[in-house]
């Protein structure tokens, strides 16, 4: 089989590595808890030619990376592509590593340079570009996560987007609030999510309010606790596309980068919402939009070989 590159998509947590052949299908896969927080210890390179190691992979095969391996933090710092950001600028300014042993590249984010919105992302600007590379109409693209982004495409560029604590907030709220109470044991129902994200997208200014009331009302016996792990993620989720759906004009259609259970609830919230959605897999387009900066990053360069 003939290789043609390594792709990573190296965050804050995970790690996960591709092998890619020559049609950019998947020859080998590795994944781990050695995000950048996790891998100092090991070194960026060591912990990279290990997951290599572990696949036969040749020792010439260059590598691609994405996320925040390119961070202040991470392996090499990747900076940022500026707003309104082409697609093929994030590939054209990737970052090359220095005495790696191998050709290795790090993806650049892309930053929002206005004092009254500044934002920046990074590894999603690679799941827009296996999502939305060559197409020019207009989109809004929602991507859940820890930090959820909410992202206007046109003609091929990121023309302004906006980021969302969700997901850290729940982590905290539930964690480190008296709401911690409310949401201990439970599982997970739809039923209540959906109510929830309703009550949410009828009235997001009235969420601190709504939030307390999960617990108020499983004291005063009117709500079930086994519910409230599920109420308090509908009211996050259902405020933010709330607040997203206002800022972007209230868009009919919504393109959702999502996966797993994130993907169900948001397109459960963003039906309730009257959106259009339109769902992509969001481990489908990283690995994608990896193949595509590698292709123009190593242009004609001949595929290394696996035994």
């Amino acid at each position: 089989m003939k290789l043609f590159c390594a792709a990573a998509d190296w965050g804050t947590t995970h790690f996960r590595l591709w092998l890619l052949d020559t049609d950019g299908k998947v020859a080998g896969t590795r994944s781990s808890e050695q995000g950048i927080m996790h891998c100092q210890p090991a070194g960026f390179r060591d912990v990279l030619e290990s997951h290599l190691d572990a696949l036969f992979a040749p020792a010439d095969l260059p590598v691609v990376i994405c996320g925040m391996a390119g961070s202040r933090q991470g392996w090499v710092e990747a900076g940022y592509v500026d707003t309104p950001a082409a697609l093929d600028d994030v590939v054209r300014k990737a970052a090359s590593v220095p005495g790696s042993g191998r050709q290795v590249f790090i993806l650049p984010g892309i930053a929002q340079r206005q004092p009254s919105a500044p934002d920046v992302m990074r590894g999603e600007e690679t799941q827009l570009l296996g999502a939305f590379d060559g197409k020019t109409g207009d989109v809004l693209v929602c991507m859940p996560g820890t930090h959820s982004k909410w992202v206007e495409m046109s003609a091929g560029k990121v023309t302004g987007f906006t980021t969302h604590l969700t997901g850290e907030l729940f982590s905290v709220i539930s964690r480190d609030t008296i709401l911690s109470h409310a949401v201990a044991g439970s599982t997970f129902d739809e039923t209540a999510f959906a109510q929830a994200a309703a009550r949410a997208l009828e009235d997001p200014g009235g969420l601190t309010a709504a939030l307390f009331s999960i617990r108020a009302g499983q004291l005063l016996g009117y709500r079930d606790q086994s519910a409230g792990r599920a109420e308090l993620s509908g009211l996050l989720i259902g405020t933010e596309i709330a607040t997203a759906r206002s800022a972007y004009g209230g868009a009919a259609q919504v393109h959702l980068v999502a996966s797993g259970r994130m993907a169900t609830l948001y397109d459960i919230a963003l039906v309730k919402a009257g959106c259009d959605v339109v769902k992509i897999d969001a481990g489908e387009v990283t690995r994608r939009g990896l193949w595509q900066a590698a292709t123009q990053l190593l242009g004609a360069r001949q595929p290394a070989r696996i035994s």
